[in-house]
């Protein structure tokens, strides 16, 4: 499994945490220093049945920056992937992504549930 993260992230820490306790072996992947491809994005958003927006920090500075509440809807999938694909910064995480599946942000019970 690949486990994406960004070290300084609260919530990034709190998930590994999770993973630790429960035995799971991953990966890690810093997304600042590694940042996904458009192409792994692609393929992660289909193993997700999420839609691209949801692989956006919302919360990041970057995203309110680049004014992307008023951007992101008259984007196609490859653009945002693309977009998402210059600046780690602007991925949401932490990612969790196995052979078949593609877990965007910690949610315990959602991943309990996967996992």
């Amino acid at each position: 499994m690949l486990f994406v993260c960004y070290p300084r992230c609260s919530t990034c820490q709190k998930a590994q945490n999770w993973l630790d306790e429960q035995g799971v072996s991953y990966e890690v992947r810093h997304i600042k220093e590694a940042n996904p491809t458009a192409e792994e994005l692609l393929h992660w958003q289909t193993l997700s049945g999420l839609p691209m927006t949801r692989f956006f920090n919302t919360s990041g500075q970057l995203y309110r920056q680049m004014g992307l509440k008023d951007r992101l809807p008259g984007m196609s999938e490859q653009e945002m992937a693309a977009l998402l694909a210059t600046d780690g910064m602007l991925v949401k995480r932490p990612l969790l992504v196995g052979e078949d599946f593609a877990l965007v942000g910690f949610r315990e019970k959602e991943w309990a549930q996967r996992l």
